[in-house]
């Protein structure tokens, strides 16, 4: 159990170091090396590092339609670890905000506006989940953003 413990902790320690990469600006290097960890961990692996690699990856993407689905797959891992219709307690309740918010951002940039608000109304229904630190008030800035600039549409 100690060792299954220690092996999940070095995996999401390696999704943290290449989300690290995105953000520095490689792209290129990060798609790879989440693409390697994603053959790794598996379409069926542990689902808190599914829905955490495909967040990451969804960034990484230069196209939209393939931010779109990798979105798709971190939110559908998130429902995997939360149990039926994402009721049940995990650590990812307060990162649905976020799953949503980047659904509704990729669907905009694909001009499927009602998909885009539809998700916009579900990133802003969840919001109780968000802590209120730096990455709830960041997460609840950006809904707000993504709410005006699709309400002047």
């Amino acid at each position: 159990m100690e060792q299954q413990e220690a092996s999940q902790d070095a995996v999401t320690t390696r999704i943290g170091q290449t989300a690290i990469l995105l953000h520095a600006g490689d792209r290129q290097e990060a798609r790879s090396r989440f693409g390697a960890l994603w053959e790794e961990i598996g379409a069926t692996g542990d689902a808190r590092h599914r829905c955490l690699l495909a967040h990451y990856m969804a960034d990484a993407q230069d196209d939209p339609r393939d931010e779109l689905l990798w979105d798709l797959r971190a939110l559908a891992a998130a429902d995997d670890a939360a149990g039926p219709l994402g009721t049940g307690s995990t650590p990812l309740r307060g990162f649905y905000p976020s799953l949503h918010l980047n659904l509704a951002t990729a669907y905009a940039k694909l001009g499927r506006r009602e998909a885009a608000r539809s998700h916009l109304r579900r990133a802003k229904a969840l919001c109780d989940a968000l802590v209120d630190d730096g990455y709830g008030q960041g997460v609840r800035g950006a809904i707000g953003r993504l709410d005006a600039r699709l309400a002047g549409d």
